[in-house]
């Protein structure tokens, strides 16, 4: 395989948004996974991806960045995770992949923006113009959530010291906290955005997390199933908020067995 860094996809406010694109040792016709990282919003790097092994079995990657909450106040962030996958599927001819395959990944903050991905398909206020390339969908063909956030009305119950204390990571995402902007909050929350049209969903979180209590991916699971969606939701016995647990073994195998299950069979879905 081969790896391209610090791609250039977009250009906001003067910051230079940048990709790095992993690819199988044969891209042609290959699903691709864009990556999106976790650090609250506010920390993180597209460095810290952790599916880079996906190409071994023949999936390219692409791990974007995104303008963080100390430059700009959601939904630029989900903006700018749809600006990169219009900009991948204009380009998917340099690169490979299918441009009918592509699914979206992310841990922690990017679980967060994943499950959003997952079910704002053609939002308007949340697709933006980041980057251009508005003649591209940014909707995808499945979403694999690792322990995000999807509801943050919830949050601010059961969590309150991360969802409405000023300084906490949820109040500057937002500007404010969650129990106060109760419409951000909401359009912030994959859980309020559920609809016939989403896209399959496939959710890991540790038993042990407090960092993002498990109550979250709870959340989601049960509106996607409410909704008759489907849903794949693996409780992690014992784990906390990330590690390795999540992205070898079983849990590997079974994010193997998701991308399958969904580029195999492309003709059987509406």
């Amino acid at each position: 395989g081969k790896v391209i860094k610090d791609i250039e996809f977009a250009s906001v406010q003067g910051q230079s948004l940048k990709l790095d694109v992993y690819l199988p040792a044969k891209p042609k016709g290959s699903g691709l996974v864009v990556w999106i990282h976790g650090g609250g919003w506010r920390n993180g790097t597209k460095e810290k991806c952790f599916i880079t092994w996906l190409p071994e079995h023949g999936y390219a990657v692409a791990s974007i960045s995104y303008r963080l909450s100390s430059v700009a106040k959601f939904p630029a962030q989900l903006h700018d995770c749809k600006g990169a996958v219009r900009w991948l599927r204009t380009n998917a001819p340099k690169y490979g992949y299918d441009l009918k395959k592509i699914f979206v990944a992310g841990a922690s903050a990017g679980g967060h923006l994943t499950a959003l991905m997952a079910t704002t398909s053609g939002h308007k206020l949340l697709d933006g113009r980041t980057g251009g390339n508005l003649d591209q969908s940014s909707s995808v063909l499945a979403a694999i959530d690792y322990y995000g956030a999807t509801d943050f009305i919830l949050r601010s119950k059961t969590q309150p010291s991360r969802a409405n204390e000023k300084g906490s990571v949820v109040y500057d995402l937002l500007g404010g906290g969650a129990h106060e902007k109760i419409e951000a909050a909401k359009l912030a929350s994959a859980c309020y955005h559920i609809s016939k049209d989403d896209v399959p969903l496939l959710v890991f979180h540790g038993t042990k997390d407090k960092t993002v209590l498990i109550d979250q991916s709870h959340a989601i699971d049960r509106k996607y199933r409410e909704a008759g969606l489907p849903v794949e939701f693996h409780t992690i016995e014992g784990a906390s908020h990330g590690g390795n647990v999540f992205y070898s073994g079983e849990n590997a195998n079974r994010l193997l067995n998701f991308l399958k299950k969904h580029t195999q069979q492309p003709e059987e879905r509406e």
